[in-house]
């Protein structure tokens, strides 16, 4: 079992990555696809006069501050727009691909954040009403009923809080949350990087692989969007998924070539057990 991040970057080849998505399926792979939508989102905000705000947390992770006109903002994009586009564009490939986000059905759950601390300028603030949240539910046998039926599930932000709300979830963690709740061997999260760099401008500073022991470290010196990515690639392995990948999602075939050894591979510590 495979599941699949593709980012939401400018540069993130969509047309690439489905191609690849349909040869998967045609072999008889098992495979959940989550995607993102970042860019698109910013764009649509700025034209919307809304322009995309983000914070940084006490603990130095960036994120989008996502109020009531801003969760809308996300929803439309993400569960409308993006989701839509892409399931067709996989239908058309010959893939049965079910597109939803995490509220439908509430397949994807989480806990709204009453409040989030930030740092701004220097100074620390409490940013309240807010729709944003953590997941900590996945409905396992929902999705691995829609996969029994013959279907692709292609899943989007928001997730669904406790309360009923649609709130905004960090995709990469999502995917953690997912592959460990329905015991996915692999999870490739694809960006407009090949993996993880040392020196974030110098692609020649390519990470290889990277133990669980040493995942702590790498949260310290990696910046800005890729902390995250590395903590989702934690919170996976915890989850006892064999192994996570970050590869490019420019490139032809970026996800054989992430199966196949290119980008950054995270392995648990042979013998360890959570």
């Amino acid at each position: 079992m495979i599941v699949l991040k593709m980012g939401g970057g400018r540069d993130v080849n969509y047309d690439h990555i489905c191609s690849d998505i349909a040869r998967l399926c045609e072999d008889g792979k098992d495979l959940i696809v989550v995607h993102g939508g970042s860019h698109e989102t910013n764009e649509i905000s700025k034209k919307l006069d809304k322009p995309p705000r983000f914070v940084t947390s006490e603990s130095g992770y960036e994120s989008r501050y996502t109020d009531r006109e801003t969760i809308d903002i996300f929803s439309m994009v993400y569960a409308g727009k993006i989701n839509t586009n892409l399931t067709a564009h996989l239908q058309r490939l010959g893939v049965n691909a079910f597109g939803m986000s995490g509220v439908d059905g509430g397949i994807i759950r989480g806990e709204r954040k009453d409040a989030i601390r930030v740092l701004e300028e220097g100074r620390r603030r409490v940013l309240r009403g807010g729709y944003t949240g953590r997941v900590t539910d996945v409905d396992a046998g929902a999705l691995n009923g829609l996969m029994q039926a013959g279907y692709t599930p292609v899943i989007s932000p928001p997730a669904l809080s406790y309360e009923g709300d649609p709130i905004n979830v960090d995709g990469d963690r999502m995917s953690a949350a997912l592959a460990g709740s329905i015991g996915a061997g692999t999870l490739i999260i694809l960006t407009d990087r090949p993996g993880l760099l040392r020196d974030p401008g110098d692609e020649s500073s390519l990470v290889r692989e990277i133990d669980q022991e040493n995942l702590d470290r790498c949260i310290s010196w990696a910046q800005g969007r890729m902390r995250i990515k590395v903590l989702a690639a934690r919170e996976a392995l915890a989850r006892n998924v064999s192994r996570v990948v970050f590869s490019d999602g420019r490139v032809r075939s970026p996800v054989y070539a992430a199966m196949n050894g290119c980008g950054t591979t995270f392995l648990p510590i042979p013998g360890r057990t959570e």
